[in-house]
């Protein structure tokens, strides 16, 4: 049936059958992407211990992060123009590129530009397929399809942690992960070639160049700066990267207002609720980062547990940041409320945090697999809730980049956290306590981010039926 019109239509209707093809090309795009994702949180100690690169570890978070974060929003700012189907085929060639050359490093620096140039392609691909939720479904459907997005990333949130630690220990080595996932997702793009429409503007409007550049140079310095400030004796050049990229962004925010294209909206810049929830969404990575990048180091290093175990432990909080979006959507398109939602998910991670500040060697299997899945239901409530919001703040033809632009200060949470949580957990004489520090400055974050939710207003989720119903019509008739 098409989603614009109000008569039902025969099963057998062509635009109907090409739309739940659609829906399957994301869906396995999403599950390839992610599942590889959190197979290789898990064999990343492996990577580290190789190359003797403990030393360079916030790195190898924070300059991925802060390419893939460029690349969101430049990507997400494209697919408007040129079409989601392009630029999702785009992110999975520079994704596969990338995977073939991760695999041949031999050094810890090698690993950290080659995993660098990979997040190009490889973090756009979930916004993007985000957004094209939002091409397929009007506003009374995303929400329950946004929420249903996470069926494929609760399945590679079940089996990526187990298959990592499996492959970790195997003949093959964390390099396994990186030539499997390969022809995974190479067969991923063949399915999104022949399914998704051609959303592609017949009139190219001229691209920010100017903006773009003056963004990548704000972001790179603000992830630098964060990352000397937590350097031996260099502080003073820190604050100088951090005064440079103030400086970039109060630039870049004067480029947008009078670019003809601008590569971030105003309309999406300054819209209250889209803001705050960004923010918070930012300050949300930083306990993301602490528990699926640096909770495993705890598990495997402190508390003395295998690979393969410690993959099986933290399952359960990487399946429930999964598959609890799900529920949730259906909750928003029932309810059109987010606003209790968020102050309940960003609660319940605060007070996790602080629960695993309190960790020691000694700590229980069994405790540190419940705090986390409470964490984990937190955490897996925040992208549904913002991926919607980022659809309903700004007007129907911003779409590709709202979505992206939610991702970009996601993404520049996982960049800049790495830095400032390294900072703290080089600050104490042992492992145990710096990654206890690395918790408790999680749990600050988190709190911050509460209070910051605490004032974002509601807005309606039925905005723009009529537009999106014009533009869901359009669509199904330009189907090949």
């Amino acid at each position: 049936m098409s989603q614009g019109q109000t008569s039902p239509e025969p099963l057998g209707n062509p635009a109907r059958q090409k739309v739940a093809i659609g829906v399957w090309a994301i869906f396995i795009a999403e599950f390839v992407s992610l599942l590889f994702a959190n197979a290789r949180n898990i064999a990343q100690p492996g990577m580290i211990a190789e190359f003797d690169g403990m030393a360079l570890f916030s790195w190898l978070i924070a300059l991925p992060a802060l390419a893939g974060a460029a690349a969101t929003l430049l990507f997400g700012k494209l697919s408007d123009v040129y079409g989601r189907r392009t630029m999702i085929l785009l992110s999975i060639a520079i994704f596969s590129i990338g995977l073939l050359i991760s695999s041949r490093s031999t050094s810890m620096m090698f690993l950290v530009t080659s995993q660098t140039f990979m997040t190009i392609g490889h973090f756009p691909i979930l916004p993007l397929c985000f957004a094209v939720v939002g091409d397929l479904f009007p506003p009374t459907q995303r929400a329950k399809w946004t929420g249903l997005l996470n069926i494929p990333t609760g399945f590679a949130a079940l089996f990526g942690p187990v298959i990592g630690g499996a492959v970790a220990e195997s003949v093959f080595g964390w390099r396994g992960l990186f030539w499997g996932t390969i022809p995974l997702i190479l067969a991923a793009g063949g399915l999104v070639a022949f399914a998704l429409p051609d959303t592609s503007q017949k009139m190219k409007p001229k691209m920010d160049v100017l903006g773009t550049l003056v963004m990548v140079a704000g972001t790179t310095t603000l992830i630098l700066g964060f990352s000397s400030l937590g350097s031996s004796g260099k502080f003073w050049a820190g604050v100088l990267q951090l005064l440079v990229s103030l400086a970039a962004w109060i630039m870049f925010i004067q480029i947008e207002k009078r670019a003809e294209a601008p590569i971030l909206d105003p309309q999406v810049l300054f819209n209250r609720t889209f803001v705050t929830a960004a923010v918070a969404g930012l300050l949300s990575f930083f306990g993301m980062v602490a528990i699926a990048g640096y909770s495993p180091i705890f598990v495997q290093q402190v508390m003395a547990v295998s690979p393969t175990i410690s993959g099986s432990m933290l399952t359960p909080f990487s399946t429930l940041v999964a598959f609890i979006g799900i529920p949730v959507g259906f909750m928003l398109a029932r309810t059109k409320k987010y606003r209790g939602m968020l102050i309940f998910g960003y609660t319940v991670v605060t007070l996790a945090m602080l629960a695993m500040w309190r960790f020691t060697a000694v700590t229980p299997i069994w405790a540190y697999v419940v705090v986390t899945g409470i964490a984990g239901i937190g955490l897996g409530m925040l992208p549904t809730i913002n991926a919607v919001v980022a659809q309903f703040a700004v007007p129907k033809h911003l779409l590709g980049v709202a979505v992206g632009a939610i991702f970009f200060f996601q993404m520049i949470g996982i960049a800049v956290s790495p830095a400032l949580l390294g900072f703290a957990q080089s600050s104490a004489p042992d492992l145990e306590g710096g990654l206890k520090l690395v918790f408790l400055a999680s749990a600050i974050a988190m709190a911050l981010a509460l209070l910051l939710i605490l004032t974002i207003p509601e807005i309606s989720l039925d905005a723009e039926e009529s537009e999106s119903s014009k533009s869901v019509v359009s669509i199904e008739t330009s189907l090949p």
